[in-house]
């Protein structure tokens, strides 16, 4: 109904009734128009500019094609991966997740040093969370060589991320005990609550998503829900304190 092209040149205006429209597809097939543009603080006669734009010769004309295709998209089942990833923001859409994820918050916030670790594709997501925690302004370094000589420094108030889908990389695991020796606080995200590193942690937050394999051995599982939480907790860093 609203093209990539149509977008394109949409006003200020335009945009502000765009997003409107999309965020209350459920509230509109129930309002007049004037209700509308009361809701917007606009004339009916701009919504009436927008709604042509859009190729809608009329407000109940629109709400009509508004409905097929929302009852389009509902009919659409979602893939099997667009599944696990709805239920995990819906659940991450909750206090329970702001409470869950409250020790790793504080702790971030008071530790001094933050130590990203991970291998292979959570080795690259270790890297993005220094860069993201260091844009807040948390001075954060990402370790992607589980060698690190962890036993050369002192760590004072440090905390260690350590981000590990299966949980059982032998020489993260290594690493994590060495960090521990060390007096560093351990923070996991992990796909299994049961896994060798979640036990090690001090907090772990496991996103349960199906185990995936392919080409001999490859692990294909997704990383969005490791990235969401890795942002999740840098932008939470710049919110008051609790």
């Amino acid at each position: 109904m609203f093209s990539y092209e149509e977008i394109q040149t949409y006003t200020e205006t335009d945009m502000l009734i765009y997003k409107y429209i999309i965020s209350n597809t459920d509230k509109l097939p129930y309002m007049t128009i004037r209700e509308l543009a009361k809701e917007l603080h606009l004339s009916t006669s701009t919504i009436l500019r927008f709604l042509a734009k859009n190729g809608c010769e009329s407000y109940s004309g629109f709400k009509e094609s508004l409905k097929k295709e929302t009852d389009s998209q509902n009919a659409l089942p979602p893939m099997e991966d667009l599944r696990e990833l709805s239920a995990f923001f819906a659940r991450a859409n909750s206090n329970a997740f702001e409470e869950k994820i409250s020790f790793a918050v504080n702790t971030v916030r008071r530790a001094d040093l933050i130590l990203f670790a991970g291998m292979g594709s959570s080795g690259t997501l270790a890297k993005y969370g220094a860069r993201c925690f260091s844009n807040m302004g948390k001075f954060s370094v990402g370790l992607e060589d589980p060698y690190y000589p962890v036993e050369t420094y002192t760590y004072q108030n440090a905390a260690v991320i350590v981000l590990s889908e299966s949980g059982e990389t032998r020489e993260l695991v290594s690493m994590v005990q060495r960090f521990r020796e060390k007096g560093c606080t351990i923070l996991s995200i992990t796909n299994s609550p049961l896994s060798t590193l979640s036990g090690l942690s001090d907090w772990n937050f496991s996103y349960r998503f199906t185990h995936r394999r392919i080409h001999g051995g490859y692990n294909a599982t997704t990383q969005v829900p490791a990235l969401f939480l890795i942002e999740a907790l840098a932008n939470r860093l710049q919110s008051p304190a609790g």
